[in-house]
């Protein structure tokens, strides 16, 4: 009779494992799912706030090259271009972020740093752990116990 019972409560126990790591997996997938999914809307930010701040640059740099030439054409020095280079290649750096292939080439370089200079990604001091993590929460209620906050 006992034997019995011992049986049923390991494979009972057996059953529930499986169905835990099958939790866990799928709480794992959804994680992860919504991280890429988050990556993803604010990688679009950035291209649409690099979009926006090309158009602002642009039409600060036409302004400034109408302004720089009538200067020019009006007097003939042509230090009053000197301007215009730096301007056009800020501009330039902000079109190819925005609409060119720039995303494309920092991702590859990320890529190729990853797989090929992956010892400049290492955190000081690794990875931390569940108990450095319990080590500074208690270190952090300590100083508030020391130095507690002004009413």
């Amino acid at each position: 009779m006992g034997g019995l019972i011992s049986i049923n409560l390991e494979e009972n126990y057996k059953k529930n494992e499986k169905f835990l790591q099958s939790l866990n997996e799928i709480a794992m997938e959804r994680q992860i799912q919504l991280q890429y999914q988050m990556q993803e809307r604010q990688r679009a930010l950035q291209i649409a706030r690099s979009r926006d701040i090309f158009l602002w640059f642009s039409a600060f740099n036409i302004t400034a090259a109408t302004g720089l030439l009538t200067g020019f054409r009006r007097t003939k020095r042509p230090y009053l271009l000197a301007p215009l280079v730096p301007l056009m290649f800020v501009n330039l750096y902000y079109w190819d972020l925005a609409y060119g292939n720039k995303v494309h080439r920092i991702r590859m370089e990320a890529e190729h740093i990853m797989s090929h200079e992956s010892d400049m990604l290492e955190l000081p001091c690794g990875l931390p752990t569940p108990s450095s993590v319990d080590q500074g929460r208690l270190d952090a209620e300590e100083k508030k116990k020391i130095h507690p906050p002004l009413p």
